[in-house]
């Protein structure tokens, strides 16, 4: 199963009875599930159904469904008041026969404007109608998943490819490793015989101290876990499925062993390296907000 982004569209449109039906889905990034759904008023008893779809089938994001209808040309849903037209007429008829004044088209348009003449025709949804409707509906969610999943799969290459950049810059840290702590014991010499005569140095006590500094800024937990992380967050992407919380986490644990690393670094090739890591790191971080 493949990764999904949370970013994707989708639409359907269709004719069903007297009526053309469109809807339009769209899906933002969000920590949770947020869905917007905006239904007509004939419609609004599915609305449970319709967000338990977008639940079960889309997971997380931030969903906005609009579904929206019109009459097919000729169809009107409202109906003329025949009685409220009649009372009119006759009070009308009153007037002009004082003015010897006939009816006319001109009277008649005034007449069905006046108010009460026209009323809305009370629509009930039928169950054929909107078994109808549905599998167009999924049809937009269908859309939606392929859209989320094209991202999806750009998105993890990228991920992929930051992973292995970080592998690689993993591998660098043994290079400059050697070097420093050569550094580190010349250092301590140095601050040695700058402050006590060369042969008044103890050089058991020397090799404590080298020691002491060497195991604490010793570096080789953390690579193993550096990549064992970024490991696990290969095999994570490849399973698939909705795991960008999953991958959030362990990115953050990527940048617990990336930042011990320069907390230990006392190394300025070292550290160059692991400014890089971070740099890689947030571009992961950024990616990953945006996976299901």
């Amino acid at each position: 199963m493949k990764i999904q982004s949370m970013t994707g569209f989708g639409k359907s449109s269709f004719s069903v009875g007297n009526k053309t039906i469109n809807i339009e889905i769209r899906s933002l990034n969000s920590k949770q599930l947020d869905t917007n759904i905006k239904l007509p008023h004939l419609y609004k008893e599915k609305e449970s159904e319709v967000r338990r779809m977008l639940s079960e089938q889309l997971v997380r994001g931030k969903i906005e469904l609009y579904f929206s209808f019109e009459l097919l040309k000729g169809e009107s849903s409202n109906v003329i008041n025949a009685n409220v037209v009649n009372a009119y007429l006759q009070q009308l008829s009153e007037v002009l026969d004082k003015t010897n004044l006939q009816v006319n088209e001109q009277i008649l348009s005034s007449v069905l404007q006046m108010p009460q003449v026209l009323s809305a025709e009370k629509e009930v949804l039928s169950e054929e109608e909107w078994k109808t409707i549905l599998p167009y509906l999924g049809k937009a969610i269908e859309q939606l998943i392929d859209f989320r999943s094209q991202e999806g799969e750009v998105l993890s290459n990228d991920l992929k490819e930051r992973i292995r950049l970080i592998e690689q810059l993993l591998q660098e840290v043994n290079i400059p490793e050697k070097q420093r702590i050569e550094r580190t014991k010349e250092r301590i010499r140095k601050s040695l015989t700058e402050a006590i005569e060369q042969d008044k140095i103890d050089e058991n006590r020397f090799e404590q101290e080298l020691i002491y500094y060497l195991e604490k800024f010793d570096i080789t937990e953390e690579k193993i876990r550096l990549a064992t992380h970024c490991k696990y967050f290969v095999e994570t992407l490849e399973k698939g499925g909705a795991v960008g919380k999953k991958l959030n986490f362990i990115s953050q644990e990527i940048g617990r062993e990336i930042n011990t690393l320069g907390s230990k670094a006392n190394d300025a090739a070292l550290q160059k390296i692991v400014i890089q890591m971070k740099d890689e790191l947030e571009k992961i971080k950024e990616q990953s907000f945006n996976i299901v």
